[in-house]
């Protein structure tokens, strides 16, 4: 197949997911207005159905209205069924149906799998999403467990449902809960229950590892052994989350709206939570509108960088971070090339993830302007729903039900393209190789600096 074939091939597949996407936060949109949906037994309106047909499944959280109070079992279920979808995968689901019924994965399939998952080839690809699957719903199934445990003293069996509505939405990076709206919302009334938090916390890194990272982890068992790509998704996962635990127990520690009134220990259990939920998670322990605004600023940067590639988060990906990392260190050493452990990242590579991270602090830089001019909020607020919407994370200062219908378009577009756009672009660039231009142009130098 010749490259022009590929990258046709790769485009096709990549709006067919962009496609299926779309559609299914129009089939949620339309079930959602179903009085049946709505605790009231009137259609909650289209607005409101749209946005949260769109946070569900592009997994980010952000919410109009409480689901608790607002949604029936079956818009609950609705909301489930949406945020399961837009976590693994709409693609991958049917790959699933067609399995089920002993059909072999055709050339055109094969290749949105690899789309969906962003993978370099496709070797083995039935492999790795069965083996997907079966992880998503071992880990999804210990956590409701757990949870349920933990829920049943405070809402006894209602607590199975609680229980697995939050395992499936941590595990797929979502947000959505059912404990309602009391305190600060969130899992704040479970702030001094370690047990949940760390279940949940869990579940978020689980999920937003990739699923490719967690094939080779089982296979491979031992670190040394592992691609260097698994490895860096590793260390700077790592890295982020106890960086950013670090640095919020040192702002807040003395905060009295945030961590200061708990005990030692639990400060920095919270503080593990702030900093794993931020990984495009979005649940919360303390009211995002009353940390400190240096807390606030360095909350943004984690949201936008998100998970890993083909994982249940957004942002603009782990590795993309540190592919840009090791460019500023060659950049500084005056070296072309950039390089990592004896290996060298292919100059497109770089370029791909240079031209990313411009692509959504510009989308960033917009929209956040936007909001804050047209609905009168401050840069600061306004700019924290932009980044919770675009790197798909779901945590809010409080005034996203309060803003204008403008602004909740603006960040429904922000939700898709965060979760679909970025992904779009990440297969059809950052997983090619690059192609070559057919005429060559005589170098100019410029000055840089």
């Amino acid at each position: 197949m010749n490259a022009g074939g590929r990258r046709r091939r790769v485009v096709n597949s990549t709006r067919v997911i962009a496609c299926s996407f779309a559609g299914v936060i129009l089939m949620g949109t339309l079930l959602l207005m179903l009085p049946i949906s709505s605790v009231s037994g009137e259609s909650c309106g289209l607005m409101t159905a749209l946005f949260t047909a769109t946070s569900a499944t592009c997994v980010t959280g952000l919410i109009l209205v409480d689901t608790l109070t607002q949604f029936t079992l079956f818009g609950q279920v609705v909301i489930l069924v949406l945020i399961q979808l837009g976590g693994l995968g709409f693609m991958s689901v049917i790959f699933l149906l067609a399995s089920l019924v002993r059909k072999r994965m055709s050339l055109s399939q094969r290749l949105m799998m690899v789309s969906a998952f962003n993978l370099n080839d496709m070797h083995d690809v039935a492999r790795l999403v069965g083996n997907a699957f079966r992880l998503t719903f071992v880990m999804e199934g210990m956590g409701a467990i757990i949870l349920t445990g933990c829920f049943l003293p405070r809402y006894g069996l209602g607590a199975i449902w609680k229980g697995i509505f939050i395992s499936v939405s941590a595990f797929c990076n979502a947000g959505f809960d059912l404990l309602g709206p009391d305190q600060a919302g969130s899992l704040s009334t479970y702030a001094d229950n370690p047990v949940v938090l760390l279940t949940v916390a869990a579940l978020i890194i689980c999920g937003g590892l990739g699923f490719f990272v967690w094939e080779e982890i089982l296979h491979k068992k031992t670190f040394r052994r592992l691609s260097l790509y698994s490895k860096m998704v590793l260390v700077i996962t790592a890295v982020l989350i106890v960086g950013g635990t670090l640095f919020f127990l040192a702002v807040e520690y003395n905060n009295p709206q945030t961590l200061g009134g708990m005990p030692w220990w639990q400060k920095g259990v919270n503080a593990l939570f702030q900093s794993v939920t931020l990984r495009t998670a979005g649940f919360l322990t303390v009211n995002q509108g009353n940390l400190q605004q240096v807390s606030q600023m360095v909350c943004m940067l984690l949201m936008l960088v998100g998970g890993s590639a083909g994982s249940t988060a957004g942002g603009i990906k782990t590795v993309t971070l540190g592919v840009l990392v090791l460019a500023m260190r060659a950049g500084l050493r005056g070296r072309s090339d950039v390089t990592i452990r004896g290996r060298t990242i292919p100059t497109t590579k770089v370029l791909s993830a240079v031209t990313l991270v411009l692509v959504v602090s510009m989308m960033f830089l917009f929209s956040s302007i936007a909001i804050s001019l047209v609905d009168g909020v401050s840069y600061l607020a306004a700019a924290y729903e932009t980044a919770s919407a675009l790197g798909t994370v779901g945590l809010t200062t409080g005034i996203t039900p309060t803003l204008s219908t403008f602004s909740h378009v603006l960040l429904v577009v922000m939700m898709y393209l965060g979760r679909v756009g970025v992904l779009s672009f990440s297969v059809a660039f950052l997983s090619q190789g690059g192609r070559k231009s057919r005429i060559s142009y005589p170098e100019s130098d410029v000055m840089i600096g």
